[in-house]
């Protein structure tokens, strides 16, 4: 079919924002591209509930999150189940780099989300990237 969906690997994915509006913002734009969020929370404790009960093709979180804990920590307890992580911060760390696929840079646009999401499905399928994004870097190689 030449103008059906092209297969994805990510298609469930895990919200952790603390911030209400861009998490709805987030929230509305990746349902509106066609994936499904599992759940979007605003904690470390509520997000590693997500992670370790459902299944899951991606987590997106902020590094910096109200409470205790934060995106670093959420990103550990994804690696642990095998599921990869971007950071959408504003506060793109070192410490972020092992523990992540990548990071793009707050704000963004609908246009740049979508993007980003795209590129990482195709790096995570294996495929060569001509460009990225100009908010999104890559922690391993693409």
């Amino acid at each position: 079919m030449i103008f059906g969906k092209r297969n994805r690997i990510i298609k469930r994915i895990l919200v952790v924002e603390d911030e209400p509006l861009v998490a709805f913002d987030n929230e509305y734009m990746l349902k509106d591209a066609g994936y499904e969020v599992a759940a979007t929370v605003d904690t470390l404790a509520a997000a590693r509930e997500v992670i370790e009960t459902e299944p899951l093709d991606l987590v997106l979180t902020d590094i910096r999150l109200a409470g205790e804990g934060d995106g670093t920590d959420v990103a550990r307890v994804a690696r642990e189940r095998g599921v990869p992580v971007l950071f959408v911060t504003a506060h793109c760390t070192d410490e972020a780099r092992p523990l992540g696929l990548g990071c793009l840079s707050k704000p963004y646009s609908d246009k740049v989300l979508k993007g980003a999401l795209d590129a990482l499905d195709a790096h995570l399928q294996g495929k060569r990237l001509k460009k990225l994004p100009s908010q999104l870097a890559l922690f391993e190689a693409a």
